[in-house]
Parts: C-alpha cells; sequence; structure tokens
C-alpha cells in the first residue's frame, strides 16, 4: 500500500507546486465566476434581447470550472506562494475567455472573430479599455453593459471577490490577493483576509453606487438629457475600475460638461489606494491622507501635469477657458490613472501634447488602487534610492535607509522594485518593436509613435494609443499577430508582470 501511493504521487512531488491543488482551485474560481453571466440575462430580459448567448457562457464556464474541480477533488490543499501565481495567472486567462463568449455567440461582424472577441474579453477583465468595436449603435444593452460590468469585476479583481465569498480560500488568501491586487504591497485592513476582501468590496461598490447616482442625477435635472440611468450605470461600471469602455463611439466627448467633471472626480478616487480610503473615509481618519507620502505625490503628479496639458491645450488653440481647463484635466487623470477615457480626440492633437500623455502612461495610480501602469509609489520610492545614491557618493560612510511614510523601506523591496521597472520597460520596448514589424508587414498605418503608445496603453492597462488606435479609434485594423501581442501585454500589466514572468522561469516549476 505504501509503495503504491508514493508511486502515485511520487511524479508529482518532483514539481515545486502541487499541480492538482492548484488546478482545483482555479477551477472553483472559474464555477463561481460564470454565475457572472446572470447579470446580463436580467438585463437581456428587460430590454427584451436574447438572452441565450448569456446563458451558454454561463454554463459552459460554470460547466468547465465544475469538471475541473471534480477531475483535481483530491488535490485540495493549501495554497501557497507558488501556486498563487499560477492560479492568478491562469484564472485570468480563462476569466478573458468567459468574457468573450456572449460576443462570439451573439455573432456579427465586430467580435464575432475569436481573436477579436477574446481580446475584447481580455481587455475588459484587465479594465484595458482597448477595443475593437468599431460600430456602437450596433451592439445592444445587453452586450453593452455587459461589456462594462466585466470591467467592473476585473477593477478589484476576481481573486479578491472569491476570497471575500468562498470559505475554502482562507487558507493560502493572503498569497493570492497578494498576487492579483495591483501594486508592490496591499495594506492589511484587518487580520483575516476575508474581512479586508470585503471590507474593500464593499467600499467599492458603494463608490459606484454613489457615482451612478451622482451621473443618473444629472438626466433627471435635466443637466445632461443623454445620461440616463442606463448611461450611468454602465459608465460607473467602467469609471471605479479604471477600465475606460464607453457606450459611444466617441467616449466621454458625449456628455456635458457637469458629467465630465463628476468623472474627474471618481477617477481620481479610483487612482486612489483604496485601504487609505477606507482609513479616510469609513474610519473616518482623513488626516491619513495628509500624512501618505505616496497620496500626496499622486495629488501632486496628478495637478502638474492637469496645469502643463491645460496650458498647452489653450495655448494650441484646440480649446479656451473652461473648455481647455477641463480638456486638460480630464484627460490627464484619464491617462494617469489609466481610464482611458477620452473627452477629446487627443489623438490628432500636437506632438508636445502626444508626448506629455504618453509620458502620462507609465505614471498609473496609487498602490492598491484599480489603476494599472508602474505605479506612483514606485515612482516615489526609485525617486529615493536615486536620490540615496547621489547622497552616498558624497558621503559612502553615512548609512541611508530609504523610508516611506517614516517607516524603513526593506533593500529587498527596493530590488524588486527596479526588477520590476526593468521588466517592465524591457517588455513594453519588445511589445512595441513587434506591434511595428508585423504591422509593416500587413500594411496597417501604424506610425513609430503609435506604436511606442499602443504598446504602452495596453502594458499599463491604460485603454486608448495614439493614430488609428486613438480615443475615437479602434484597435480591429491591427492583423491578428499586433492583437495576440497585446492580449499578452493587458494579461501581464494586470498581473503586475512578476506572477506571468516567473511562470516561465525553471526554477519556479523544479524544487
Amino acid at each position: 500500500m505504501t509503495q503504491a501511493v508514493g508511486h502515485r504521487i511520487g511524479p508529482r512531488r518532483r514539481l515545486a507546486i502541487d499541480v492538482f491543488a492548484t488546478v482545483n482551485l482555479v477551477g472553483t474560481l472559474v464555477k463561481y465566476l460564470g454565475l457572472g453571466a446572470l447579470f446580463p440575462v436580467a438585463v437581456a430580459l428587460w430590454y427584451g434581447e436574447p438572452i441565450w448567448p448569456f446563458v451558454a457562457a454561463g454554463a459552459i464556464t460554470c460547466g468547465f470550472g465544475f469538471a475541473l474541480e471534480r477531475a483535481t477533488a483530491g488535490g485540495a490543499a493549501r495554497v501557497g506562494v507558488r501556486e498563487g501565481f499560477l492560479v492568478v495567472s491562469a484564472t485570468w486567462l480563462l476569466a478573458a475567455g468567459f468574457a468573450s463568449l456572449p460576443y462570439l455567440f451573439a455573432g456579427g461582424n465586430q467580435l464575432g472573430h475569436p481573436v477579436d472577441a477574446y481580446f475584447e474579453g481580455m481587455s475588459g477583465f484587465t479594465t484595458t479599455g482597448a477595443s475593437v468595436v468599431t460600430d456602437y449603435d450596433a451592439l445592444s444593452r445587453s452586450i453593452d453593459l455587459w461589456r462594462a460590468f466585466t470591467q467592473w469585476l476585473g477593477g478589484m479583481g476576481i481573486i479578491v471577490l472569491a476570497i471575500a465569498v468562498l470559505p475554502r480560500l482562507r487558507v493560502g488568501g493572503r498569497q493570492l490577493m497578494e498576487s492579483e491586487l495591483p501594486g508592490p504591497e496591499v495594506a492589511q485592513l484587518a487580520e483575516r483576509i476575508r474581512s479586508t476582501a470585503r471590507l474593500l468590496w464593499m467600499l467599492y461598490v458603494g463608490l459606484t453606487a454613489l457615482e451612478t447616482l451622482s451621473l443618473a442625477s444629472l438626466g433627471w435635472l435635466g443637466v445632461d438629457d443623454k445620461m440616463t440611468p442606463f448611461e450611468a450605470l454602465s459608465h460607473a461600471f467602467t469609471t471605479m475600475p479604471t477600465g475606460g469602455f464607453s457606450t459611444q463611439a466617441n467616449s466621454i466627448e458625449a456628455f456635458s460638461a457637469a458629467a465630465q467633471w463628476i468623472i474627474v472626480v471618481f477617477m481620481i478616487l479610483a487612482g486612489a489606494n483604496f485601504a487609505l480610503m477606507y482609513r479616510g473615509f469609513v474610519r473616518r481618519r482623513p488626516k491619513v491622507f495628509l500624512r501618505d507620502e505616496e497620496f500626496r505625490l499622486y495629488l501632486a503628479l496628478a495637478f502638474v501635469a492637469s496645469l502643463v496639458l491645460t496650458a498647452q491645450v489653450w495655448g494650441y488653440g484646440i480649446a479656451e477657458g473652461e473648455a481647455a481647463v477641463r480638456s486638460g484635466v480630464f484627460q490627464t487623470v484619464s491617462i494617469m490613472t489609466t481610464t482611458g477615457y477620452a473627452s477629446a480626440d487627443f489623438a490628432v492633437w500636437p506632438a508636445l501634447a502626444l508626448l506629455s500623455l504618453f509620458a502620462l502612461m507609465f505614471v498609473g495610480g496609487s498602490a492598491g488602487s484599480t489603476g494599472g501602469s508602474i505605479k506612483v509609489v514606485r515612482h516615489l520610492l526609485l525617486g529615493k534610492v536615486l536620490r540615496r545614491e547621489l547622497d552616498q557618493t558624497v558621503s559612502p560612510e553615512v548609512v541611508m535607509p530609504v523610508r516611506l511614510n517614516g517607516a524603513p523601506v526593506d533593500e529587498r523591496t527596493l530590488r524588486a522594485i527596479a526588477s520590476f521597472t526593468l521588466l517592465y520597460v524591457g517588455i513594453w520596448a519588445v511589445g512595441a518593436a513587434v506591434l511595428a514589424i508585423d504591422s509593416a508587414l500587413s500594411g496597417v498605418d501604424l506610425g513609430t509613435l503609435d506604436a511606442l503608445g499602443t504598446s504602452a496603453t495596453a502594458l499599463g492597462n491604460v485603454g486608448p494609443g495614439f493614430g488609428i488606435t486613438g480615443p475615437m479609434g479602434s484597435f480591429a485594423p491591427l492583423g491578428d499577430v499586433s492583437k495576440i501581442t497585446l492580449i499578452g501585454l493587458m494579461w501581464a500589466g494586470r498581473l503586475e508582470i512578476v506572477p506571468v514572468v516567473v511562470l516561465l522561469t525553471r526554477h519556479y516549476w523544479r524544487l
């Protein structure tokens, strides 16, 4: 008996991870994820639209997850750091596939191609907002809201959602949460990870509801007739996750100035650290905002960049007065927080303004926010490391620990941040090269700056790029090789690169 058992589990022990436990957990997550199709079913029933694309997508997803779970029923075990990387990476790939099923089943020329449907699904769950849609009027209300809902689910993270509702994830939950949530670390709000996840989701849902009511009130009061409750909910679903999918071909330009200012406020909130907002708003400790170095830098960068872009918009004669200020502030906040909305077609702006927006694509929101890109805290700590190196050049004997909010930062963390930044820049450059080469071979009109911006917007989960992939354009003209490359960039960027890259190393798979 002992030999038989040893023979059976021996091959599994050669790996550094428990594959059976990993697949079992992925199956559980996917099984429950399929229930998300119930929401668009309700919307389709309300508007008298076909429900079968969503019913079929939910049934297939739940069935596939259940099959994985049953096939590895004996593999339920503790999920460690190594398993967490694979669980998060695999779940996100499957989640994008789940999101793409209604597009495929609904058919049509826009999203009927498998690569296009998966591109839209990955863009949704990674909250990127890049789209292959060219005719927004042809989309049904249920498909419109499904696009928005996938971003809302991906914003705080389906892994965090699972931690909040699935009791079996109480063990190993911290590793999953730290692997999935954007940023180098997540502040602990409670001793139990499920409590933390629930608190974050309560805040997330509360802010979404508040934005929905704020936007809908503009329609009720006659300030913005286009801002119906449907539009309000759709854009709240894509603002809070810093997603950027819109129901309109010209994005937020279709709505009033009041609506744009409201969205600016909620984009700023979405780009802030949710743990910090919980302590500041829910626990009523407003001083935490002033004490937090990252939050102060986050607001300072947004303010300065808004001034610079407003001056350019006004100076180039693109807009004047309040319209210039609104355009400069809106586009700054939208790109910096990686939301990706547009209040104007900035793809036709002068080169200097485009370069300013291009630089903002590498800033990102705060750690612990729903935003993507490099993140403000990494820029802050890298700046402190650079200052320390300059100071130690003059005084090499002086020990100068790097501190964040008064607490010393571990040198291992600083090395990890430097490594992440190098990986980020390297992957962005490779992605841009692939896009440029494929576009040249395919005859697609994608210039050098356009290729650089498109790669940056995908890896940073920003959304719109430049040229044909600009805010009023579409990613549809790109070839399949370019789209698959962008899918990989969106996936890696949303998971902060390391959980994806580490899967490619030999050390990860072997003891």
